[in-house]
């Protein structure tokens, strides 16, 4: 039976690939063919087992025509775009066959969108949308179409003039936020100003922008300990703003008694409240050296700093009327201890011996003496000196030396009239 039906098909077939069917086989007028004028092997769709047997589309040589079969087109079936078998005349546009949900909006070019692999191509639509004003990123690349797209009361998506600032499609949670309240704030309705669009929380906001950068301290605490009953606008950005009651709480030294200045800049910085510095050069007293290192209450005792005298003997009258190599009090030194000392050290003090009067730091004298008393034998009179600690035996050679010379006594006095650079000639 089965050989039978086969040979009475392949009978057909000189018939069919001509485009032509038999009256007696088709029950039509002769030259009535079901496809019109298509002129393609019937064996190119038709079985042999089966005349009603349709090849599926994907083996039907579609590419070589005006619409090459591609994702999910080569799996539907051939009436889906096709109804009346009639294929000749067929259109192409996506439109024929897909409705148009945006209602002409974005013009009949669908594939700037969609894709023959799925209407509901995310990975095509994404791509687009990165060439258009609204660039997606983060969360909004996963988002569905309609969350921003859909036309209020229209009941449809809509494309065109889709608003693009946060506050478009954010609004609501803008308003319901608490922690801070951003209405109650005056926030700005810029959610990127603090938002990312990876998360919504945690949000960070840019204080570097505003008038008040974040360094130090300030940026490890809450934002309530500085904004208050969510108050961000016009908070102010003086230290003693929120330090005032550090301000008056400080006793070492009082602040408050001592009317220092409320600028806590001058001494604090926003690494830590505690170990404060001064720029002491503001005051006109530079300090350096030792007094670097000293205790502010070395210098101002009892709390004063209003006042606090910056002469040498204002610190240092005790050191100066303790000293006995020499004794300075009985040689009415000056009390200038600058003249002699410097800030590195008390001790080892230099005069300028050498500018004012006789060479003992260069010339034939240097190294040649122990202290001052090695020429100044009064410790009450330095006005007075001896040469002849160190030359007392030189008396024959200089006899000899300034024989003839007039007015010759071989005295200290005599020496340094005549030699007061303690040169010979």
């Amino acid at each position: 039976m089965r050989r039978s039906r086969f040979v009475a098909l392949a009978a057909l077939l000189p018939a069919l690939v001509g485009g032509r069917l038999a009256a007696q086989d088709t029950g039509q007028d002769p030259g009535q063919n079901p496809h019109g004028p298509l002129k393609v092997e019937c064996s190119t769709c038709h079985v042999a087992t089966s005349w009603t047997v349709v090849r599926p589309a994907k083996q039907f040589a579609h590419a070589p025509a005006t619409f090459p079969l591609q994702g999910a087109h080569a799996s539907t079936s051939c009436r889906a775009c096709h109804r009346a078998l009639d294929f000749t005349g067929t259109p192409t546009a996506c439109v024929s066959c897909h409705k148009d949900v945006h209602q002409g909006e974005l013009g009949a070019d669908c594939a700037r969108c969609h894709s023959a692999r799925s209407f509901v191509d995310r990975a095509t639509m994404l791509r687009q949308h990165q060439t258009a004003r609204f660039v997606l990123t983060g969360s909004h690349a996963a988002v569905d179409c309609e969350q921003c797209h859909t036309a209020k009361g229209q009941g449809r998506l809509a494309f065109t003039n889709t608003p693009s600032r946060c506050e478009d499609c954010h609004l609501d949670r803008f308003a319901a936020t608490r922690n801070p309240d951003h209405t109650a704030g005056g926030f700005s309705r810029d959610c990127n100003q603090c938002h990312a669009t990876a998360l919504w929380t945690p949000a960070r906001f840019n204080h570097a922008a505003g008038r008040f950068p974040l360094t130090g301290a300030h940026r490890a605490v809450a934002c309530d300990q500085c904004h208050a009953n969510n108050r961000f606008a016009g908070t102010p950005t003086a230290c003693v703003g929120c330090h005032l009651t550090d301000w008056q709480g400080t006793t070492n030294p009082s602040h408050q008694t001592l009317n220092f200045p409320q600028e806590c800049t001058q001494c604090h910085s926003t690494v830590s409240w505690s170990g404060a510095t001064f720029d002491h050069t503001v005051t006109g007293f530079t300090l350096t050296g030792q007094h670097k290192s000293v205790a502010c209450t070395d210098c101002h005792k009892n709390g004063v700093f209003a006042g606090t005298p910056t002469t040498c003997v204002g610190c240092h009258q005790q050191d100066y009327a303790g000293t006995t190599n020499p004794n300075h009090q009985a040689a009415g030194f000056p009390t200038d201890c600058a003249s002699c000392h410097t800030t590195a050290g008390w001790a080892g003090a230099t005069f300028n011996h050498d500018g004012t009067f006789f060479p003992i730091y260069s010339g034939a004298h240097r190294g040649q003496w122990t202290d001052c008393a090695t020429c100044h034998t009064s410790p009450t009179n330095f006005a007075t000196f001896t040469c002849l600690t160190c030359h007392v035996h030189d008396k024959p050679t200089m006899d000899a030396k300034h024989q003839g010379r007039a007015g010759y006594t071989y005295d200290s006095q005599a020496c340094y009239r005549c030699h007061p650079q303690g040169r010979a000639g």
